[in-house]
């Protein structure tokens, strides 16, 4: 079997270096979590020692996942790995400001990102937006390298995959897809039970955020849009995390061809925006005029306050994306 160059560069990387740290975003979802603890095992079968960190805490529905405990919590990753000659593996981010992690600059670098928006900041980088989930650029990783897809990798690498491709709804979802999410299965992981996890055990205070936030709700033709204060999360004993899903209630909505959910930070007059296209409007364009990025039907950015500001910037932004 033939490996792809960037791939083969991958390998050639890992055969030269012992120890690896394995890091993914700030608020980790279920593609960063996932791919980095099925990044770390393939590093296991191959002899080297992975030392996997995350800034942010495991969101509650992914807790379940096998190889959580080996997740090391730190602001600094010397704090867990002083010495700079060890290589730094980055899933799944446009540079490494998006780690919210200091002392990566200085490492050698391997970029590994799914994204439109990703850039070549690596040493070693890989970046196929193609992809439908950076855990599928992982798993063709564990597959090039001959390594033994055990059932924790099955359920690490499943559980990235339907959490990105919106259960295999958005574009990037092919038979490709299907046929990993199938291989994967074949190897441990469990559809259903893995289905249960993320969207069938939400605590209470995310069901009481979605209220508030479907009473929000706007719509002009085909945008809709949404948001919370952090006076409503407070009164719901809510968090980031039961924020994540809210846009894809707004996209849902017949005739309605882009949505966006904004979500008001703690400090600052500023509002992370989360946004949809059901493939009209290209949001990782958007999202880039504000600094942010991501996919053409899910992307990000931050914007400044007032709300009735920020909102209308952004609903500018997709209007024009429409015309």
């Amino acid at each position: 079997m033939s490996i792809d160059a960037p791939i083969e560069a991958l390998l050639e990387t890992f055969r030269s270096h012992r120890r690896f740290l394995v890091t993914s975003h700030a608020r980790p979802d279920g593609d960063a979590i996932g791919s980095v603890l099925a990044m770390a095992e393939i590093l296991d079968q191959l002899g080297r020692e992975a030392t996997v960190v995350l800034l942010d805490e495991i969101p509650a529905i992914y807790r379940t996942l096998p190889g959580l405990e080996r997740i090391v919590h730190v602001a600094d990753v010397r704090e867990v790995e002083p010495d700079m000659a060890v290589p730094a593996i980055v899933l799944e981010c446009d540079g490494t400001p998006r780690t919210g992690l200091a002392g990566l600059d200085g490492r050698y670098l391997v970029n590994i990102d799914h994204h439109a928006s990703g850039r070549q900041f690596g040493s070693v980088n890989w970046i196929d937006e193609n992809a439908c989930a950076v855990a599928a650029m992982v798993y063709r990783i564990a597959v090039a390298a001959n390594v033994e897809i055990i059932p924790s990798m099955a359920t690490c690498l499943y559980t990235a995959v339907i959490s990105d491709t919106g259960s295999f709804t958005y574009p990037s979802t092919s038979a490709e897809t299907f046929a990993m999410a199938h291989d994967l299965a074949a190897h441990g992981a469990n559809p259903s039970q893995i289905a249960r996890d993320i969207y069938f055990s939400n605590p209470e205070s995310k069901i009481r955020l979605l209220g508030t936030a479907l009473s929000n709700l706007r719509t002009d033709g085909p945008v809709a849009w949404s948001w919370v204060t952090t006076l409503d999360m407070d009164r719901a004993g809510a968090g980031a995390e039961d924020c994540e899903g809210v846009v894809n209630y707004l996209i849902s909505i017949a005739g309605v061809e882009s949505a966006v959910f904004l979500r008001e930070l703690p400090t600052l007059d500023r509002y992370r925006l989360s946004i949809r296209s059901k493939g009209k409007v290209d949001v990782a364009q958007v999202a880039e005029v504000f600094g942010g990025g991501g996919h053409r039907s899910a992307s990000g950015c931050t914007l400044d306050g007032p709300l009735t500001v920020a909102t209308e910037r952004i609903l500018n932004q997709l209007r024009t994306g429409l015309c």
